[in-house]
């Protein structure tokens, strides 16, 4: 039976990524590391691992594909995402592409404090990120260009790092539910007090705990249905208070499968991203989509256009808001955008 449970671990693993890669190659996952690396504040880490999943051969297109805050390669393997643009004949064809995912540093299996350090791993932030998936591309992978690089939320700030970071590195960019302009208003205000709310939880005990916060579970359901799921669709989905309880009552259930301190450093990452100074040295094309009811980069301010006039090949897919869109999660569903995208690439 010892022998037998890896082969069923490997035989389960492999159905699940067949189910969800359905009209697709299988995903290959891998991990690079990265010698000798510096973060922003100064602190070197000997070996960081960088663990990535790739769909496709090496002989496609490379395209760069970015995650948003807590997720991995894994959540950009949807039917909704994936399913809709890697198939046969979809925008990313992975028979034409080499679509590469890297886990952001501290999310997935790349490196992250819930390794061994906790509060002691470095404090990394997006620029971090971005340098360490540069690395992976360029040395890890040895790809001198790509055909393109598409992010959504964290992962969408990210893209308008590489944009101007890496301008001669790509043909084409796709930033989404994301702005180039500092982390700030309601999408820090809100971040910050669910940090806080973790951190100053008994439970935290400064990092050192033996068990996750209690209030954890709280803090982050209060900060998704602040943040995200659509004004429209809520009102569609919960039109009673009965309703609505059932749907709090479904969140509350869900056991906390983030350990805190990861979680803390994931969010906390985002806190002094702005990409707002160097959006004139973008070349790439650039199109940025966004959702009109993104709780978290909400239209009406004006932000992302007056960034986009300084964006020399830059425009604006705007999706309307409905009962299918879900906020700042809409872009997770490639189905408003791939014929868009389909064009852009064209």
């Amino acid at each position: 039976m010892r022998g037998l449970r890896p082969l069923l671990s490997a035989i389960f693993v492999a159905m699940s990524f067949a189910a969800v890669a359905a009209d697709y190659p299988p995903p290959k996952q891998s991990d690079f590391i990265v010698h000798d690396f510096k973060f922003h504040g100064g602190e070197v880490m000997a070996e960081l691992k960088l663990h990535y999943t790739t769909v496709g051969e090496p002989t496609g297109q490379p395209v760069l594909v970015l995650h948003g805050t807590g997720g991995s390669a894994a959540s950009m393997l949807t039917p909704a995402f994936a399913g809709e643009l890697f198939g046969a004949g979809q925008p990313l064809d992975a028979s034409k592409y080499y679509i590469i995912i890297p886990d952001g540093i501290g999310h997935g299996k790349s490196s992250r404090p819930s390794d061994g350090m906790k509060t002691g791993f470095p404090k990394y932030d997006y620029d971090d990120m971005v340098e360490a998936q540069h690395r992976l591309v360029t040395e890890g992978l040895g790809i001198k260009h790509l055909r393109l690089v598409i992010g959504n939320s964290m992962g969408g700030m990210q893209t308008w790092l590489w944009a101007e970071k890496y301008p001669d590195m790509m043909d084409v960019a796709v930033p989404m539910a994301s702005q180039p302009t500092a982390m700030a208003a309601r999408n820090w205000i809100l971040r910050r007090m669910m940090i806080e709310t973790i951190r100053n939880d008994p439970d935290y005990k400064n990092g050192n705990y033996t068990s996750q916060p209690r209030m954890m579970k709280y803090a982050i359901a209060a900060y998704r249905f602040a943040s995200s799921g659509g004004t429209l669709a809520y009102q569609d989905q919960a039109p009673t208070a009965e309703k609505a309880d059932r749907m709090v009552a479904e969140q509350l259930a869900k056991p906390i499968a983030t350990d805190a301190n990861d979680f803390i450093y994931q969010w906390g990452s985002s806190h002094d991203y702005d990409a707002s100074a160097g959006l004139s040295r973008i070349e790439a094309k650039l199109l940025a989509i966004n959702a009109v009811d993104d709780e978290r980069n909400p239209p009406e301010t004006g932000v992302i256009i007056d960034a986009l006039a300084q964006v020399k090949h830059g425009k604006l897919d705007l999706i309307p808001a409905s009962t299918e869109t879900r906020g700042h999660g809409t872009t997770a569903n490639a189905k408003f955008y791939k014929l868009a995208l389909e064009e852009l690439l064209r």
